[in-house]
């Protein structure tokens, strides 16, 4: 059973409902009609490229072409995250931490779902790799982000309370505990709003897709749930290792806080 074709004209009927936030943009005065349009091109150009490149990779079949296709979509996440305009936490330090957490993460949760979960025949099938990679980074950015936001943000705010524990002798963990804390229960909000009202409420991305291309649902629902219970642990583990990651770059072995090391804070602390 196939799925019913998109053709172009469905698109641009489809593209035509996007006149509705303008029109609230421009009512409201929220002056978002650039920022939309530059959104709606962007993530034009980028689908459709993805989908020739998906489409020349599947047919190659390699583990190269995957591989290079795969270090592309990190890379890309890695610039996502370092452009987040809430993150107060910035620099080729928080920059290299943020890509190595995405490397790190997505890629061991990728490899444990293609080996344990899935196991496809060959395993490095751009066919599985590369829509499951693409699953665990979006998710895994957004823990990361969140995680990021919410533990600069508090730093900002309680710099003075931190550098007290700090002179009292605590463990730069133990100064950080409550912001990391607070940072990483914000990373986890997202998806486990996402996992409870999944089929319930909403039929996540994934399922939906496969639903709409004619894919069983029982099947459709299985592969869901496996996503979910995958990107549900990489999440955490990289909102974890981003904010650990943090705590370190903000101190140093000496256990002293060092945010001049991060021109956005060193900025706001001076």
């Amino acid at each position: 059973m196939n799925g019913a074709a998109v053709s172009y004209a469905d698109l641009a009927l489809a593209g035509a409902l996007l006149l509705v936030n303008g029109i609230i943009s421009v009512a409201f005065g929220l002056r978002l009609e650039r920022s939309l349009a530059i959104a709606a091109v962007r993530m034009v150009v980028q689908l459709a490229a993805v989908g020739f490149a998906l489409k020349f990779v599947f047919a190659q079949a390699s583990p190269v072409w995957t591989a290079l296709l795969a270090v592309a979509m990190v890379v890309f996440a890695g610039l996502e995250l370092a452009r987040h305009d809430g993150n107060r936490l910035r620099g080729w330090l928080v920059h290299g931490l943020g890509s190595g957490t995405l490397l790190l993460v997505g890629g061991a949760a990728t490899l444990y779902a293609l080996f344990v979960v899935v196991g496809p025949e060959p395993w490095h099938s751009p066919r599985y790799a590369l829509p499951i990679l693409g699953m665990v980074l979006g998710n895994v950015l957004t823990s990361v982000s969140l995680a990021l936001q919410t533990l600069g943000d508090g730093v900002a705010r309680e710099r003075a309370a931190i550098d007290a524990r700090l002179a009292l002798g605590a463990s730069r963990f133990a100064a950080f505990r409550g912001v990391l804390r607070r940072s990483l229960r914000t990373a986890a909000t997202p998806l486990l709003n996402t996992m409870a009202v999944a089929g319930v409420v909403t039929l996540p991305d994934m399922m939906a897709g496969q639903l709409l291309a004619g894919a069983d649902p029982a099947e459709a629902a299985k592969s869901q749930i496996m996503i979910l219970f995958v990107v549900s642990a990489a999440s955490a583990l990289g909102a974890l290792v981003a904010a650990l990651g943090s705590v370190l770059l903000l101190t140093d072995r000496r256990h002293r806080l060092r945010l001049e090391r991060l021109r956005a804070l060193a900025r706001e602390g001076a």
